[in-house]
């Protein structure tokens, strides 16, 4: 399977790095581990030095978001692994993500929105971009072969797969042998009067529709972007080689060629376009603040407030109609509230949890998380007799450098529950 770094050969000490920056300039994957040699965090780069540089450059600092603040905090030793593209390195990320489960990777781990390449179980299989939520709620039926990913970046994904496209042309729509023009009468088309697919026509499809390549040919193709996007392109490039060996013996100078091209193309992939989408990634730092609202304990409601690049984002706020008799108790409406949040796999997971409260509720909020298995840090909103904010609890490292955001949220959760509060009330008064 994958050359997984268990051993860190490559651990570079922090400090070391800060003095030389000893990392190469060539794409990779990038691996930060704490003073106990625990993986914190996996990253991909198009230059492993200059990425992993930009997390201790001091003008970036405010874009840093919180989760990437707390693993900088724990981080002591760094490693990496080079790659010979970016497209191999983003493969590569999400593998050892998937096996390694680093704690700070929270969203490839947890986030069903996220996108997975699909190999489908079919004679001649297809290879489709899914959302994992479709996949989890059913939604795509299709029997499934293979299965890769998450990927964080759709975009990225999505430029990967024309790359690998045009290495390996797959089907994705068209139906096996459909696109036929009128037989004659002895039932045999010649594939000159067959109409391939607009994809077949571009040289993306091997012309599945048409006949025009067996289903044992089709399975080579497929079993190639399966090792590909399982990390073993060396297996690929040397069962191509033998190909074009045994073409070769055979005079079957044609194919020959044509494997002689696809190895070029695949010891030199063009992934440009991955280049550009990853020197501009920058991601919305996601704040999210929960509240309860009720009169005596009575038409108790609970919402979520979201706010993304220090402004609120209205569109993403929650409302939640408590289900449970909670007679007025705070503590176990918020479990409530959480509970089904996190059931929510499609919505994204925030990188700071705002409850407003005191210890106990934030004591509540860190116990759910805990044994839904997700990492996220919480911070309790603390407020005086008058319903202002008193002091904030939390990692104090993100107080400090988003005290203003946590503030906005937390506000905005007070205002909309109030407000929803009173809509129930109105509500269930006319009702009676």
């Amino acid at each position: 399977m994958l050359s997984m770094p268990k051993q860190w050969d490559k651990k570079i000490a922090l400090a070391d790095f800060k003095i030389k920056n000893t990392l190469p300039e060539n794409p990779g994957v990038y691996f930060f581990l704490d003073e106990a040699g625990e993986l914190l965090y996996i990253g991909k780069a198009t230059s492993l030095r200059d990425r992993v540089k930009s997390y201790f450059m001091s003008d970036l600092v405010v874009t840093r978001g919180p989760k990437i603040m707390l693993m900088l905090e724990r981080l002591a030793y760094i490693s990496y692994e080079e790659t010979n593209s970016v497209l191999e390195a983003l493969i590569l990320e999400s593998n050892l993500i998937k096996a390694e489960q680093p704690v700070y990777n929270t969203d490839a781990k947890d986030n069903k929105s996220y996108y997975h390449v699909v190999i489908t179980k079919e004679d001649f299989p297809r290879v489709l971009m899914v959302r994992g939520r479709d996949i989890e709620q059913k939604k795509f039926t299709d029997p499934v072969k293979y299965l890769f990913g998450p990927f964080p970046a759709g975009g990225a994904i999505r430029e990967a797969l024309k790359i690998v496209r045009r290495l390996f042309p797959y089907r994705d729509r068209c139906t096996p042998g459909a696109k036929r023009i009128d037989a004659p009468a002895n039932g045999k088309i010649p594939h000159a009067l067959l109409k391939p697919c607009f994809n077949a026509q571009l040289g993306l499809c091997p012309g599945v529709c048409i006949g025009a390549v067996s289903a044992k040919e089709y399975a080579k193709t497929i079993n190639h972007i399966r090792l590909f996007f399982e990390g073993h392109k060396n297996d690929i490039v040397k069962k191509l080689k033998r190909e074009m060996k045994e073409a070769g013996s055979k005079l079957e100078f044609e194919r020959a060629g044509a494997i002689k091209r696809t190895l070029f193309s695949l010891e030199h992939i063009n992934d440009m376009a991955l280049i550009k989408d990853d020197l501009r990634e920058r991601h919305a730092h996601r704040i999210e603040a929960y509240d309860v609202a009720h009169l005596g304990g009575k038409a108790s409601v609970g919402v979520m407030t979201v706010v993304e690049e220090s402004r609120p984002n209205k569109q993403e706020y929650r409302q939640f109609k408590l289900k449970g008799d909670h007679g007025g108790n705070d503590l176990s409406a918020l479990e409530e509230i959480l509970l089904r949040r996190l059931k929510h796999h499609e919505w994204p997971l925030p990188e700071i949890l705002v409850v407003d409260g005191a210890k106990n509720q934030y004591e509540v909020a860190l116990r759910v998380l805990e044994e839904a298995r997700v990492t996220l840090p919480v911070v309790g909103v603390v407020k005086d007799a008058r319903h202002q904010a008193n002091r904030l609890i939390g990692p104090e490292s993100l107080i400090v450098r988003f005290e203003k955001e946590i503030l906005l949220v937390n506000s905005e959760a007070h205002r909309f529950a109030l407000t929803f509060h009173r809509k129930r009330l109105r509500k269930d008064f006319l009702g009676k």
